[in-house]
């Protein structure tokens, strides 16, 4: 919301010397978001001066209307000649009063005129729209000054136009509604700054008559609690808006477009009371607000015609819906040129149901942001009394002794707070007084009683019979305060944020990361450390990602979870796998240039519960039951964590210090055991063997185990998956399920021995089909205590070995912790390994 000072100034007794930074701090603290405060008379320098035109020449052979303008500026260019000046505006005529700027002028922007040829013709300045000067958002045409300007030709135009004065422009929250009206703004500055505020709504207003200023029926007065009318007759239709009227409405952005319909945008600005002008004579019978009937049509103001919804609001005659009630009005009943007879309405209309409408039409309209936002239903005959004065004022006409008020406001629900409650809620000490003081200050109306039984003490944080309860009405204003925690805000707000102090609660000792936490955390930094890196995928797949992946038809991860309001048709269903999105994100990459990939991701898989029915039917009119609550969660799906990585391209890089490496399944298999560390889970328990699982190369696919229970799968990907997918040859991937794996046990320190020790080599000849991890398990049983470390360190294959045998060599360290090995220690435990490496695998010695 856009508003100027001078506006604000009319309700509160703003000093006249305030500075601009003490506004917008007082503001701030009120909680009362601030975009800009922009002195105008700062924004534009140079000649700015009242022009009027005197001949307009239009030029053709152009894409877009051209102009040539004489414009008449007084002495201001220092020769007292008219002012040739090109234009490409059209809403003004010979004799109209404009806003020009000289050469030498400098517009917002630090846009600079000068005098230039341009369409062949000589255009020595310009003449400016509200954008142009930065008085709004308009640049439809040109600003014509109102007639009743008494600036001649060449006096400067800034007060003329509001170039004098100080703007704030603001964002304002959702749930201050009343701070979208300079009625609001002005209340909560006299509160900042403790100055006297005139409220505008508490002007007098004539009530309801018997005889209403035009029939009107309504039928829901749930979406509609309050519709109020009075007509005005004989109205001179050519009246122009006062330019005082004018230059508020461009300061807030919005297009001045008849006076009757300026009054309703501009009331509705001053009082936050969106209203709307009707054509009496355009109404055919009475009127009749209802809910709209499933696939009526109205074409709104913008010149849409709109299929309407059963929830939506309209006003109605005999021909039909005539407005879009309380978001915008129709063509049919507009105020027009020839407007004599005008119906000014002001209603209250249910929030809720104006926010609904206004996002199904894509119709955001001023009216609409307020009514969602909440609106005192109190104002709409004080607004109706301001909008006929004003009318019959500058436009003449005679104002109708009837005034229709149908009222079906309830009156506000009291709310019980304990006095003390904000004190114990913010850390601040706040009298009873003081919130007494606070809240009155507010609107609210406020009764004390001494040790009252709170209805509910655990809501409202009393203790039966416990201190002071103070009964409190908010006021009508004021739609957001409904419960104690509103009104603890309101008193904090208003006492000063600035006297929170800023103090970090002691965590509780014992309360740090859960033991998965820490997990998941070290699994991470395990993978980045080696050059994966992290991703976040999307957790929604399409229905043929199972088919992509070659998944079985019995594969149990062919079952998934449809989400009921997916974010794309496309991918409705939600992952069983981490590695359908993740391959996805490899093919990206790829497809992007990168030839060497290497990424992870930590993320729920989701896998349904098979009859699990649907949750139950749970309000928001009272807490669930536990029961309700377990029902609830016995449809959940089941959401295991698990982590993945897929590799592609070279793991080690070429460069000049030679070949790179290629990745595949081992890498796949070494990050899977890279994760199993790092999860604390000990090497004596994992085991690596061959299997057959998809997506995964039948020949070229490991199973991890922990304690004989499957964790997870790595090895190289399936040509197929990777030719549908588009991914590098040889592409290889892990995923493991974190939530199976065990809990770390807990990790003795080892002891280091200070004796050599000693390093034998041995080279083991065993049957192609022998998993390499299990001859190590063999060799490390075998060897016994004194076998501190065993490695694969080659593996070799050829005739001589002869066929279906291959070498599998490992480097032994032995060492004692007590004394130095001697040869024969070690070699009787190099040949204890190789023993039972022989009597599980019938492996031999190569050379042997």
């Amino acid at each position: 919301m856009r508003v100027s000072v001078s506006w604000l100034r009319e309700y509160v007794d703003l000093p006249a010397d305030l500075p601009v930074g003490d506004l917008e701090q007082a503001l701030v603290d009120l909680g009362i978001e601030v975009e800009s405060i922009v002195d105008l008379r700062e924004t534009v320098t140079g000649p700015l001066v009242v022009g009027e035109v005197l001949e307009i020449e239009e030029l053709t052979g152009f894409k877009k209307p051209i102009r040539f303008c004489r414009v008449d500026v007084g002495a201001a260019n220092g020769t007292g000649e008219p002012q040739e000046i090109v234009c490409g505006a059209t809403n003004f005529a010979p004799g109209d009063r404009v806003v020009v700027i000289l050469p030498g002028g400098v517009l917002p922007g630090n846009f600079v005129i000068g005098a230039r040829k341009t369409y062949g013709r000589n255009s020595n300045g310009m003449i400016c729209s509200a954008k142009e000067l930065g008085l709004g958002d308009d640049h439809s045409g040109i600003i014509v000054l109102p007639e009743d300007t008494t600036a001649k030709p060449g006096d400067d135009a800034r007060p003329v136009v509001g170039l004098d004065d100080v703007v704030v422009e603001l964002e304002i929250t959702p749930d201050r509604g009343y701070a979208l009206s300079v009625r609001g703004l002005t209340r909560e500055l006299s509160h900042a700054l403790g100055v006297p505020f005139r409220d505008p709504a508490l002007a007098p207003a004539p009530g309801g008559t018997e005889r209403p200023a035009y029939p009107v029926e309504v039928r829901d007065p749930v979406g509609c609690d309050r519709f109020a009318a009075r007509m005005v007759r004989g109205v001179d239709p050519t009246a122009q808006t006062p330019g005082w009227m004018a230059r508020r409405l461009t300061v807030a952005g919005i297009r001045s477009i008849s006076l009757p319909v300026d009054i309703t945008n501009y009331l509705m600005l001053e009082l936050g009371q969106p209203m709307h002008a009707f054509d009496a004579d355009r109404i055919s019978g009475p009127l009749v607000v209802r809910r709209a009937e499933p696939g009526e049509k109205l074409t709104t103001l913008d010149g849409v015609t709109r299929t309407l919804a059963a929830e939506d609001m309209v006003i109605c005659d005999d021909t039909g819906p005539i407005s879009l009630a309380a978001v915008m009005g129709g063509e049919t009943s507009e105020v027009i040129a020839s407007t004599t007879d005008v119906l000014f309405e002001a209603a209250h209309w249910d929030p809720a149901m104006v926010g609904r409408t206004a996002r199904r039409h894509k119709l955001f309209s001023e009216a609409a942001k307020r009514w969602e936002r909440g609106v005192d239903p109190a104002l709409p005959l004080v607004a109706l009394e301001r909008a006929v004065r004003l009318l019959t004022e500058h436009a003449g006409g005679t104002v109708g002794d009837e005034i229709l008020d149908i009222d079906h406001v309830r009156p506000r629900t009291p709310v019980t707070l304990p006095a003390d409650l904000p004190s114990r809620r913010v850390g601040v000490a706040y009298p009873p007084e003081r919130v007494v003081e606070l809240l009155e200050q507010v609107g609210c109306t406020v009764v004390r009683g001494a040790d009252r039984l709170a209805e509910d003490p655990g809501e409202v944080g009393v203790a039966a019979g416990g201190g002071d309860v103070l009964t409190v009405t908010p006021p009508s204003w004021r739609p957001d305060l409904t419960d104690p925690a509103d009104l603890v805000e309101e008193v904090v707000r208003l006492d000063g944020y600035d006297r929170v102090p800023s103090v970090l609660p002691t965590a509780p000792a014992g309360r740090g990361l859960t033991w998965q936490q820490q997990r998941r955390r070290a699994v991470a930094r395990s993978l980045a450390e080696r050059g994966y890196v992290e991703v976040l995928a999307h957790p929604f797949v399409s229905a043929e990602r199972a088919d992509q992946l070659g998944l079985p038809a019995d594969d149990p991860r062919r079952a998934a979870v449809r989400v009921a309001n997916p974010l794309s048709e496309e991918e409705p269903l939600l992952r069983t796998t981490l590695l359908g999105p993740l391959l996805g994100i490899a093919k990206r990459n790829v497809g992007r240039g990168l030839r060497d990939v290497a990424i992870y991701e930590i993320g729920a898989v989701f896998h349904p519960r098979p009859g699990a029915g649907a949750p139950p039917a749970m309000g928001v009119d009272r807490r669930p039951t536990d029961e309700e609550f377990a029902a609830a969660d016995a449809v959940v799906p089941d959401q295991p964590r698990h982590v993945a990585a897929v590799l592609a391209g070279e793991i080690e890089p070429a460069g000049w210090w030679g070949a790179g490496r290629a990745a595949g399944w081992a890498d796949a298999v070494e990050a899977g055991r890279a994760v199993l560390a790092a999860a604390g889970i000990p090497a004596d328990r994992v085991t690596v063997r061959a299997a057959e699982y998809a997506p995964w190369h039948p020949g070229r696919c490991a199973e991890l185990l922990v304690d004989d229970t499957v964790v997870g799968h790595a090895g190289e990907l399936h040509p197929a998956v990777v030719a549908t997918l588009e991914l590098p040859r040889r592409t290889s991937a892990m995923e493991l399920d974190l939530d199976a794996l065990p809990a770390a046990p807990l990790v003795t320190g080892p002891a280091i021995s200070t004796f050599p020790p000693a390093l034998i080599d041995v080279a083991l000849v065993v049957d192609e089909s022998v998993p390499a991890a299990e001859v190590q398990r063999a060799l490390t049983e075998g060897a016994g205590e004194l076998l501190e470390d065993v490695r694969l360190f080659d593996v070799y294959a050829s005739e001589q070995l002869g066929a279906g045998r291959k070498s599998l060599a490992y480097k032994l360290t032995f060492r004692a912790p007590d004394r130095t090995l001697t040869v024969d220690e070690a070699v009787a435990a190099r040949d204890a390994a190789v023993a039972e490496a022989a009597r599980r695998f019938g492996a031999t010695l190569r050379g042997a």
